[in-house]
């Protein structure tokens, strides 16, 4: 896919380059695809870039030949793999890319450490593919969401909603005592997530522990065991 694109945007070039802010129709084409494999792609026992994901990309041409626009849908992403992975495969790259310190400074803003051990979500299977360079593959990904047109403000909430996800896999939940009802058990993981989330930690715990539900035309609140918690 990513060969045919280059070559359909190398024959049909558009027009001058309008917005020097981000890069042309055709750079823009091509460089969704490092974006989309930072988030869709990981490590199976197979394939060390196994897109788990599947697209369809359109693209259109004007009368002349020329690009004129295009647009990429996707579908079926495994959701699952962000909980659980296998011992011989591993989460989406971008978790790893962050994690290689290649640029420091998400590591504050997100508040994590470079240890992928340190995090439940990201260290059940492999952390690091020797036919990839995590740290290159952050400044790949980094420089296409420039490329596509992304503003620093949008940059930094995608960072921080996956760090979010990193932290949100560290809170633990206890049952109380002579009841079926979880309650936290320490609210450290909870708080780094809400705050990296823009929520109320108190609400996310709520949440999770009293969620409401609709009933007929009402909406009512309901108590969740520890395993519904994790499993919610």
């Amino acid at each position: 896919t990513k060969r045919v694109i280059q070559y359909l945007a190398s024959i049909a070039q558009g027009g001058p380059k309008k917005d020097t802010s981000k890069g042309t129709l055709e750079d823009q084409i091509i460089q969704a695809n490092p974006a989309l494999e930072a988030f869709g792609n990981a490590k199976t026992i197979r394939n060390d870039n196994s897109s788990r994901f599947g697209k369809f990309i359109r693209i259109h041409f004007g009368t002349s030949g020329k690009l004129a626009s295009a647009d990429i849908e996707t579908y079926l992403l495994e959701k699952s793999r962000i909980t659980f992975q296998l011992k011989a495969e591993r989460n989406y790259h971008i978790f790893f890319q962050i994690l290689s310190n290649q640029k420091p400074e998400l590591l504050d803003m997100l508040l994590i450490t470079n240890n992928p051990y340190d995090y439940c979500y990201i260290s059940q299977g492999e952390v690091t593919v020797a036919s990839i360079n995590d740290s290159e593959e952050l400044m790949a990904t980094d420089s296409a969401f420039d490329v596509l047109g992304f503003t620093l403000e949008e940059k930094t909430s995608i960072y921080k909603l996956t760090g979010a996800i990193m932290h949100y896999g560290n809170m633990k939940f206890k049952q109380k005592q002579r009841e079926e009802q979880a309650e936290p058990d320490g609210t450290e993981a909870a708080d780094k997530s809400a705050y990296l989330m823009g929520l109320n930690s108190a609400d996310l715990i709520k949440g999770l522990c009293h969620p409401r539900v609709k009933v007929g035309n009402e909406y009512v609140t309901k108590g969740q065991g520890v395993d519904q918690v994790y499993y919610s």
